[in-house]
């Protein structure tokens, strides 16, 4: 499988240990048969794929958004999905969380969509797990919760 990527710098190290090639965004949407997006949310990246970026996508390219919902246009996937525009898409992440029951997504035959399950490793439950005890422990001893939002609402003072 040839492995194209694009990003903000080129990572010559996996170029060279998965033989992966830098390209423009426009090169990659117009060549790649799966789109996986994974990137942060910033201010620039705010519905960073839209109608335009379905556009220049294959009718046979496979979408995936396991990153931040919010950088990909909602309505411009439905339609791009619902006219053909690219064969089919996989979701773990959405605008607004969790997804309405009436959301036009949940009607969409080509798509599945995943309860935001990204984080859904081993390694990661486990760090969860952990911090949950940890901040269980903190307050049942009168400790400040590491974890905690707002002390206010608790009546908790920090030493």
């Amino acid at each position: 499988m040839d492995i194209l990527y694009h990003n903000r710098s080129r990572k010559p190290e996996a170029e060279t240990k998965l033989g992966a090639k830098y390209v423009e965004m426009d090169d990659l949407l117009q060549q790649a048969d799966f789109v996986c997006l994974m990137a942060p949310q910033t201010a620039d990246t705010i519905h960073l794929i839209s109608a335009r970026e379905f556009s220049l996508m294959k009718e046979t390219a496979i979408f995936v958004n396991g990153s931040r919902g919010a950088l990909v246009n909602e309505d411009d996937l439905a339609a791009a999905l619902k006219e053909g525009e690219i064969l089919a898409a996989g979701l773990d992440v959405y605008e607004h969380e969790p997804l309405a029951e009436d959301h036009p997504f949940l009607g969409i035959p080509n798509l599945v969509t995943l309860p935001h399950i990204g984080s859904a490793t081993s390694e990661t439950r486990a760090k969860m797990e952990e911090l949950a005890c940890r901040n269980l422990v903190a307050g049942l001893t009168g400790e400040i919760p590491p974890s905690l939002i707002n002390e206010s609402v608790v009546g908790l003072r920090v030493r």
